[in-house]
């Protein structure tokens, strides 16, 4: 059966992507970018490059959008806006959660639904095996869309409230950058001392696997189950005896003359939960002073 029309606004690497893999895989497909040069290889490719943001809109009911940001958004169809009627808008920007929810009000007021997404790879890894995209709104226009919206990653929907797709997305972003960063911490102290990132290497990957497993060791699982349940058993291994380690590791990096700032954040973030009443609980706790921020 013929697959249905997309719309792609955006010809940055990921929107550049995105259509290509709805070329690919069939779609008649209709591109728009505020610099149009970029649309050529996807012409070249059967793309219908469109003259203006109206007509990239009227060319499909499923309009995908990859820009900037979503003051993007506003500033490439605002001029465009009775052609929004009876489209699903799917927005895989990035920005803040309140920030999908005020796009999602500009959307139904010129009658389109918006569905807000986070795109969870980089653009070679759209429509590759492993590539997910996180997505709230109506998820009645998710089903409508979802076979065409799958070929660019697993469809995984999170709520009615558009904000949620960003928050995941976000979360995300956070824990991939902070582990790494961490990574590249702990080589850095380690190279002082000749020990190459490689030697290093085996001896990460054992404790980021352990983390995520079932094990002793599985402690997304355990601070999962805990934080749940709101209860931060110390035993004999209690938040203080971690804060007086963070303590050492900020004074062993600054021994080696290495950085010392993401250590320091991390240690006074223990010495703060802590303070706060947390010393003999576990490291679960830290939760606390996280949802309650230093003023």
């Amino acid at each position: 059966m013929p697959k249905s029309p997309v719309t792609v606004i955006g010809l940055g690497p990921m929107g550049a992507t995105m259509a290509e893999t709805f070329l690919k895989n069939g779609h008649p497909t209709t591109v728009w970018n505020r610099t149009a040069a970029k649309a050529a290889p996807l012409v070249e490719r059967g793309a219908v490059l469109a003259a203006t943001p109206a007509d990239a809109l009227a060319a499909s009911e499923l309009v995908v959008v990859s820009q900037t940001d979503y003051t993007a958004m506003y500033d490439s169809l605002g001029g465009a806006t009775d052609a929004l009627k009876g489209r699903a808008l799917v927005n895989l920007s990035s920005g803040s959660p309140d920030e999908l929810r005020r796009a999602a009000e500009w959307a139904a007021q010129h009658g389109a639904d918006l569905l807000t997404g986070g795109v969870m790879v980089p653009p070679p890894g759209i429509g590759q095996p492993g590539s997910y995209v996180f997505y709230s709104g109506p998820e009645d226009v998710l089903d409508r869309h979802r076979a065409a919206l799958g070929e660019l990653g697993d469809t995984t929907f999170v709520g009615a409230d558009h904000g949620l797709a960003m928050l995941y997305y976000q979360a995300q972003l956070y824990l991939f950058w902070s582990t790494l960063t961490s990574y590249m911490h702990a080589i850095a102290l380690l190279g002082t001392a000749g020990v190459s990132a490689e030697e290093f290497r085996p001896f990460a990957a054992t404790t980021v696997s352990a983390l995520a497993g079932d094990g002793p060791m599985g402690f997304l699982r355990i601070l999962a189950e805990t934080i749940d349940a709101g209860i931060h058993p110390g035993g004999a291994n209690t938040l203080r005896m971690q804060a007086v380690g963070a303590d050492h590791v900020v004074e062993t990096s600054r021994e080696a003359g290495v950085d010392t700032s993401g250590p320091t954040a991390l240690r006074d973030l223990f010495w703060r939960a802590v303070d706060a009443g947390h010393g003999a609980d576990g490291l679960s706790s830290v939760i606390e002073a996280i949802r309650a921020p230093a003023s």
